[in-house]
């Protein structure tokens, strides 16, 4: 059997749901948060439970009785008496329905690669379901209570992340969701592998026998894009506001000023999230002991600190968008062919049309991983100036370090947040640029949106890591300043309860030792979500994304 799921962190965006969310999530096709997703994604099994509104039960079972009568009218219709794809003009026997619609799934279902993690794979279910609860695919009420069973009894599909190429939405993927609700497939349950009939069984559930569009509603669309889209939107969010943080702390060290934040400044230039960027590094920096005051012969910084809020704010504006494109999403009725039915007349119409193209999501995606790639070049840069002596102009000793030469400190610390940063540029190519014609040419232009969201995980990776490196070495330039300043200098109202935080993680390094404990310490520490909200218990919190 394929090896289990991928263990990923509990991202920090998890920490700050909003606490009054409902103990039940129900799904109208309309009405899906961001916030309901990642309460789902990184839940217990029914603990938030998911069910369907009375309202989207009737619309279900309405477009499942349409789909009936066009088949007991001999209608001829794409994906329902039809084959898929290039095959779309071979018309199937009533008697062939359901087998049609079992071969697709089947047939579909070659993903490979590792399966996504446990978080990924409940968005992957909760967004199918949303999108089958509009009432526009033709799956009958049962099929889509069972895939809300899968997630309310802990039955997850192992589903493999490459194989996707965002149009028609994310066949093979979901085809190896769909697998599982027909007995076939794999699925994790309890923390155990087992065979899709074995883990439906584990959790009192039977499979189903697929009816007409079933086979094609449950695998033609974007729930594992928009899955990844969603959650590394939120959790980009969250690392935007640690690297306003890590800024800091690093201006601090190096006894930058905070000038360059001056609102008059931003004032002339109003992009909206620029002007909350610099307000939001006044508040952590107010009352901080650490920054220099004005100095005729030293005037303005290094960009890497003067333009915190210009590069930072730009990447808020990327978030923001990325956000923007998922919520639509979340709600989007994304398979094909869709049933429309006359309220008045009665009358049934198949449509077939391309909702299930990623493209708004693949360049959402792509426009996000350049951001982010961005928030790690300039947070490297960052840690360049605090182990560079010459760079800080001797504030700090060479390396951070006592005694340098014997002690190499700091210095292959910056090696590895290069090599991320680098890792990162590569990464940031955009996936939505190139396409590859399929079907016999008629899918003849794809979005590749689950490559780019697949990238942007992996440059939200390497961020956390390049940040959990800079609050380190900030935190280490902080204490050497306090050697000049005195033990009582004041931090920031918001920096010094990161610099504590971060205290609790990791010492101040004396002489070498084993350092990449520390680094995964600080990066965990990062990514649990403490690290801003401690800051922000403590500052007033000014981000803005909306």
């Amino acid at each position: 059997m394929r090896r289990g799921f991928q263990q990923r962190r509990d991202p920090s965006s998890t920490r700050s749901l909003n606490e009054d969310s409902a103990p039940t999530v129900l799904l109208d096709g309309a009405s899906l948060t961001i916030e309901q997703v990642m309460a789902v994604a990184h839940g217990e099994p029914g603990a938030p439970a998911v069910h369907l509104s009375d309202a989207a039960a009737q619309r279900v079972t309405r477009a499942a009785q349409a789909v009936q009568q066009l088949i007991d009218a001999g209608v001829v219709a794409y994906g329902i008496t039809t084959g898929f794809g290039a095959f779309k003009d071979r018309v199937i026997p009533a008697a062939d329905v359901a087998q049609l619609q079992r071969n697709i799934v089947m047939s579909h279902a070659v993903g490979v690669g590792d399966p996504f993690d446990r978080a990924t794979t409940r968005a992957i279910l909760l967004i199918r379901a949303n999108t089958l609860a509009r009432g526009h695919s033709g799956v009958r009420l049962a099929t889509l209570e069972l895939l809300l069973e899968l997630l309310n009894r802990g039955v997850h599909p192992l589903i493999p992340q490459k194989g996707s190429l965002g149009a028609s939405g994310d066949l093979a993927p979901l085809a190896h969701m769909a697998l599982v609700m027909i007995g076939l497939g794999e699925a994790e349950v309890d923390s155990k592998v087992l065979s899709g009939v074995d883990a439906l069984a584990a959790k009192g559930l039977t499979s189903v026998t697929l009816a007409a569009k079933e086979g094609l509603a449950l695998t033609n669309g974007t729930a594992v894009m928009t899955a990844l889209g969603t959650l590394e939107a939120w959790r980009a969010r969250a690392l935007s506001r640690v690297a306003d943080i890590a800024g800091c702390l690093s201006l601090e060290a190096l006894h930058g000023t905070d000038m360059a934040f001056d609102p008059r400044i931003h004032a002339l230039r109003p992009f909206p999230r620029q002007v909350n960027c610099a307000a939001y590094l006044r508040e952590l920096l107010a009352e901080s002991e650490f920054t220099r005051h004005a100095d005729p012969t030293n005037v303005q910084d290094a960009y890497t600190l003067r333009c915190i809020p210009q590069v930072h704010g730009a990447v808020r504006d990327a978030i923001a968008y990325a956000r923007w494109a998922m919520e639509i999403e979340l709600n989007s009725v994304t398979d094909n062919p869709l049933i429309f039915i006359d309220e008045t007349s009665g009358a049934i119409d198949v449509l077939s049309g391309g909702n299930f193209h990623g493209e708004p999501l693949a360049i959402a995606m792509d426009y996000l991983g350049m951001a982010m790639a961005e928030l790690g070049n300039i947070a490297e840069r960052r840690i360049m100036r605090l182990t560079d002596e010459a760079s800080n102009a001797h504030v700090l000793p060479a390396f951070l370090t006592q005694r340098g030469g014997l002690n190499s400190g700091f210095m292959i610390t910056q090696y590895t947040a290069a090599a991320l940063a680098t890792e990162n540029k590569v990464l940031a190519h955009p996936a939505s640029v190139d396409t590859i014609p399929t079907s016999a040419n008629v899918e003849d232009h794809v979005s590749m949106g689950a490559t780019a969201g697949l990238k942007l995980r992996q440059i939200n990776d390497n961020v956390e890591r390049i940040l959990a490196i800079e609050l380190l070495a900030a935190a280490q330039g902080i204490d050497f300043r306090r050697q000049t300043l005195g033990a009582g200098a004041r931090l920031g109202q918001g920096t010094r309860h990161a610099y504590a935080l971060i205290r609790q993680c990791a010492p101040f390094i004396e002489e070498d030792c084993v350092l990449y404990p520390y680094i995964e310490r600080v990066r965990q520490l990062v990514a649990s979500g403490r690290i801003v909200s401690e800051v922000n218990h403590h500052v007033a919190d000014t981000w803005q994304i909306d």
